[in-house]
């Protein structure tokens, strides 16, 4: 049996027989694997700076962020608007109660459901932090023009209309 007529033997590529070459991805050129990279290094280093300044983990966080600026939140909303799954947002929730950061009441119009609201010590915690993390926001993007910072965020918000559009 001559090298055209044998089968391909496990493991063994088609590239390495001559075939067409096999298809190649370059993540590093390839836009939804560095905007993931690039958004877990920032997730990364703000949970750092949240968990020794605060003692907040990112979902922690993230439920603080959205009780500091909506008055009418529920954990099904959270998870909509954080796009975190139910189990992660419970969890997080249990911990800022127990720390007596937020407080859970029965909705009005439906017994199974709480509304969620900052406490005392949740807005007093959110005032010291909200300042830190918007510093820390302003020197990752110090490296930005005005002008570079708008462009991106006016292309992320495209890149978002079009997720609605073709998912």
């Amino acid at each position: 049996m001559d090298t055209l007529e044998r089968a391909q033997a496990p493991g063994e590529s088609a590239a390495g027989r001559g075939d067409a070459p096999k298809p190649e991805l370059d993540l590093n050129q390839f836009l939804p694997y560095r905007l993931n990279k690039l958004a877990d290094r920032i997730s990364d280093e703000l949970e750092r700076m949240y968990s020794q300044r605060y003692g907040l983990n990112v979902a922690q966080w993230r439920v603080l962020a959205w009780l500091s600026h909506c008055d009418d939140l529920t954990a099904k909303k959270i998870c909509g608007y954080t796009n975190m799954d139910k189990a992660r947002v419970s969890r997080a929730i249990q911990a800022l109660e127990d720390r007596g950061l937020i407080s859970r009441t029965p909705s009005p119009q439906d017994q199974r459901v709480h509304d969620l609201h900052l406490t005392r010590e949740g807005r007093r915690l959110l005032e010291a932090l909200i300042p830190d993390a918007q510093d820390w926001e302003a020197e990752l993007v110090a490296t930005l023009s005005v002008g570079e910072y708008r462009d991106l965020l006016n292309a992320m918000s495209k890149l978002e209309r079009q997720l609605e559009r073709i998912g």
